[in-house]
């Protein structure tokens, strides 16, 4: 239960202010809130179960430590990418 809760803060603080949360509430004012809701809570459900299963074989081929590495390494090119307006 621990890791659920902290699996859960890390993801709730990465995700506030992102662009699905501003999407989200475009659609809402939109569409409603309750179909808004569910279509994000669809869309999210599919990306991150994606991550997940891709996560789980990556994780069974390489150390953690090079994990780490690779996901450091690709955070920092995406800001890059983003600073300069290439992406």
């Amino acid at each position: 239960m621990e890791e659920l809760f902290a699996i859960f803060t890390a993801i709730f603080l990465a995700e506030l202010g992102d662009k699905t949360q501003i999407a989200t509430m475009a659609f809402a004012s939109k569409y409603g809130w309750k179909t808004a809701f569910s279509g994000a809570i669809i869309g999210l459900a599919a990306v991150n179960l994606i991550g997940a299963l891709i996560g789980d074989r990556i994780g069974d081929v390489l150390p953690l430590s090079a994990i780490h590495k690779i996901a450091g390494a690709i955070f920092i090119v995406f800001g890059v990418l983003m600073i300069t307006g290439k992406l």
